[in-house]
């Protein structure tokens, strides 16, 4: 058993679909089949049944995911330490963010990150705050970045500094004229949010329970699950919703959105990385660099 296999095995494991994870490895759809024969082979183990043109788990695959995910993360981890040896000429740092950090605080920093060590890849996934915690938790990535809190024993969340976060309207809604400072006007909205789990929405609904409110008791119209698309939505109609001033601020230059007078409580953002897993020299320095943003 080799580590490009157990490679392959997971490609193919998470994707349920031998063309999809050859394309990602860059290899044949022949290759990756055989890799898996010759695993099941070996073994005399099936890993896999072949439904129609899918292809899933077993309950031996579903086992030997998680034995072959640890197996090759601390391959990787050993690895990271020869990097850490060889001075950061060169390696990967596998990241994942939410949605307005990946999207509006992170390049800048992965670009800074980039001109010191230009040896290295850094690689982004992008999910909302909960998918990324999960991520780390997994150990699918090195490092996480959150808008949201992180409640995971098994992690680590080092704070960093944050964003401004903007009540948002269309021009000619009532609430330019009047913000909501009742109970009875914010019940009403209508209101436009992020999905249950993102980052923005945690903190929409702490501010409504400061005023006694949950999500239950408002006008929620639309649920969408990324920024641009409930800012878009929002532009577009008559509902109101919370965006970071990142996401929002060329509409509220253009006036395509207007600001409405409305307490939020700050925000910050959270490096989340697993307490098991060694901290390499590559991921201190992003860190600091986060830090100094």
């Amino acid at each position: 058993m080799t580590l490009d296999q157990l490679r392959i095995f997971i490609a193919v494991a998470e994707r349920e679909h031998i063309t999809r994870a050859a394309a990602v490895l860059n290899l044949t759809q022949s290759a990756v089949s055989a890799a898996i024969a010759a695993l099941e082979e070996r073994h005399a183990v099936r890993l896999f049944d072949r439904v129609g043109r899918r292809i899933v788990l077993t309950e031996s695959g579903r086992v030997f995911l998680d034995e072959a995910r640890s197996v090759l993360a601390r391959a990787e981890q050993a690895e990271r330490v020869l990097g850490d040896l060889a001075g950061l000429r060169r390696g990967t740092l596998r990241l994942a963010a939410s949605q307005t950090v990946a999207n509006y605080w992170l390049p800048p920093l992965m670009q800074r990150f980039h001109a010191t060590y230009p040896g290295f890849t850094l690689e982004l996934t992008t999910g909302n705050t909960s998918e990324v915690v999960r991520m780390v938790h997994a150990a699918t990535v090195d490092l996480g970045f959150v808008e949201g809190e992180v409640d995971d024993p098994a992690l680590s969340a080092q704070p960093l500094p944050g964003d401004e976060l903007a009540l948002v309207v269309a021009p000619g809604h009532a609430w330019t004229r009047t913000p909501p400072v009742t109970r009875a006007a914010l019940r009403a909205g209508p209101w436009v949010l992020r999905e249950p789990g993102s980052g923005t929405r945690a903190v929409c609904e702490t501010a409504l329970a400061s005023h006694g409110l949950a999500t239950g008791d408002i006008d929620i119209v639309l649920e969408l699950p990324s920024n641009e698309a409930v800012r878009t939505a929002v532009e577009a109609g008559p509902g109101a919703t919370v965006l970071s001033t990142l996401v929002v601020a060329p509409a509220l230059k253009a006036g395509r959105l207007v600001r409405v007078p409305f307490a939020l409580p700050p925000r910050r953002f959270y490096a989340v990385r697993h307490k098991a897993r060694h901290l390499s020299l590559a991921e201190r320095r992003l860190l600091d660099l986060a830090s100094a943003t």
